[in-house]
């Protein structure tokens, strides 16, 4: 499997001599992000993760694609892609482009007590790579790469650690970024990685729009 990280939140996923999957193409994303994919995963509404505009240039670009998403998002687009758009929530499973899929999680993380929590879902891709959205959610299992919301109004480094070290992968991708400096990225680095305080193990990634690993 190939996994190239988008800006901010999003991921490809592409199987070797299979499918593409695209999660989370939003507005910190590179507009052609989604174009491409076979399938779509949207973990929730906020418009960095969830962009009308990309998601249909998306799924028009392909008329086979197929968009899996929870209720708030589906309801959005589903009327001009039918039959294309399918609705999950925590415990469901299924298949899209190839790749095995499980559903993990409820909700949003606390942004403050004051702001409702929103629904959010994670995604558990072939019991191998967990993309969790806006939440620190436990995959329930353990994985080999965690995509890791490094930054963001909801939460600090010490959750992270916590995090990682909880999830124990042996891989740890840095996701939601787009909103650290250069200045404040190789603090994150030193904070996450062999130099910092442990994250059990886990080898701390960091890529660039664009970069791909082999998983």
């Amino acid at each position: 499997m190939k996994l190239t990280k988008h800006s901010h939140a999003c991921v490809r996923l592409q199987k070797d001599g299979g499918g593409t999957l695209v999660i989370d193409p939003g507005a910190f994303s590179e507009e052609d992000a989604g174009v491409g994919a076979d399938a779509i995963l949207i973990t929730h509404e906020h418009p960095d993760h969830f962009a009308e505009d990309r998601l249909r240039r998306a799924l028009d670009a392909n008329p086979a694609a197929e968009l899996w998403t929870l209720r708030s998002v589906a309801e959005k687009v589903s009327a001009a892609f039918p039959g294309r758009v399918h609705i999950v929530g925590e415990g469901d499973t299924f298949t899209a482009a190839g790749f095995d899929v499980q559903v993990h999680g409820q909700l949003h993380a606390v942004i403050h007590p004051d702001i409702p929590r929103i629904t959010n879902v994670g995604y558990l891709v072939d019991g191998s790579v967990f993309h969790p959205g806006d939440a620190l959610t436990l995959p329930g299992q353990p994985v080999d790469t965690l995509m890791v919301p490094v930054m963001a109004p909801w939460s600090k480094v010490s959750e992270v650690i916590d995090y990682i070290r909880e999830v124990g992968p042996r891989r740890a991708i840095d996701i939601h970024d787009a909103l650290l400096t250069d200045l404040a990225r190789p603090v994150y680095d030193r904070m996450l990685g062999p130099d910092g305080p442990g994250v059990a193990g886990a080898a701390h990634e960091r890529l660039a729009a664009g970069d791909s690993v082999r998983l």
